[in-house]
């Protein structure tokens, strides 16, 4: 069992950044950690499109321009998430063009709720979190687990990955409008995945195309911002390693488990919303 930082905690297992499992009189663990440059290389090292891509939206690169330096501002959050879900892209060997989709659904926020029902780091109605397994209770929505949600994720994707020739562009749209109306439109189109030609895709709506344009968009602009010497310099600083780990028993509340580890208790619950009020709801 690895404890420490808990950084994004989940149904009862939670993101920590990764430490050894102390006794509760012995003297809390040193934090793991890396630098933002060691998570930005691996999402470069992860791309399937190492490159800004000719043609890319220049209107949605100057939405998402703010972005790298968002992730630079926030080193314990945002950033900490963003190596979490790199890492676990990285995992399940898949492009990390994947990793950027929460800034287009979320803006990397684990706790961001839509009017119109979709909640957390990767906006999933309910519907879609309970046919993934996310765990949806009185008093637990899964959805706003960074660890719940991003594991379903990824879960969903490596099957789209798969389904589409590991054309990360179509497993993108399908995880917007759903995979049969991405296989409907190869199917109309008279195309297969192994060598599709995005444009000519028949009954796509424009909102899905946007989707991949974004994603698209968001590759140039921090692959950009890499080149930066001002953005290096903000992204040398330590980022916690965020792990899995379960809460034992005997917690009811956020606050208990940091004070055993000597953590912040307001960083937590910050990125652990799936604990309403820091409470530990358990089924």
């Amino acid at each position: 069992m690895l404890l420490g930082l808990a950084l994004a905690v989940s149904g009862v297992p939670a993101a920590a950044a990764e430490t050894a499992d102390p006794a509760v009189d012995a003297p809390p663990a040193a934090i793991d950690t890396r630098s933002g440059l060691a998570i930005y290389a691996s999402f470069r090292e992860g791309l399937a499109d190492p490159s800004c891509p000719a043609g890319a939206s220049k209107r949605w690169q100057a939405h998402f321009a703010k972005a790298p330096e968002q992730l630079a501002a926030s080193p314990d959050e945002s950033l900490a998430l963003f190596g979490y879900v790199v890492d676990a892209v990285r995992a399940a060997h898949l492009p990390t063009e994947y990793a950027l989709i929460p800034f287009v659904e979320s803006g990397y926020r684990a706790d961001a709720r839509s009017p119109s029902g979709p909640a957390g780091l990767w906006q999933m109605i309910k519907l879609t979190a309970r046919n993934h397994e996310i765990p949806i209770r009185a008093g637990y929505d899964g959805r706003l687990s960074p660890v719940d949600s991003t594991q379903a994720a990824v879960r969903y994707l490596k099957t789209l990955h798969g389904m589409f020739a590991g054309d990360w562009r179509l497993a993108a749209m399908a995880y917007n409008a759903g995979e049969y109306r991405v296989l409907g439109a190869l199917r109309r189109s008279g195309q297969q995945a192994r060598d599709v030609d995005l444009e000519k895709l028949q009954g796509v709506p424009r909102v899905t195309r946007a989707y991949v344009s974004k994603l698209q968009a968001l590759t140039c602009v921090m692959l950009e911002a890499g080149e930066a010497r001002a953005w290096q310099a903000a992204m040398a600083d330590p980022v916690p390693r965020l792990q899995a780990v379960e809460l034992p028993d005997d917690v009811t509340r956020v606050r208990e488990w940091a004070a055993r580890h000597e953590q912040d208790a307001a960083t937590l619950r910050r990125l652990n919303p799936v604990y309403e009020g820091g409470r530990i709801a358990r089924p």
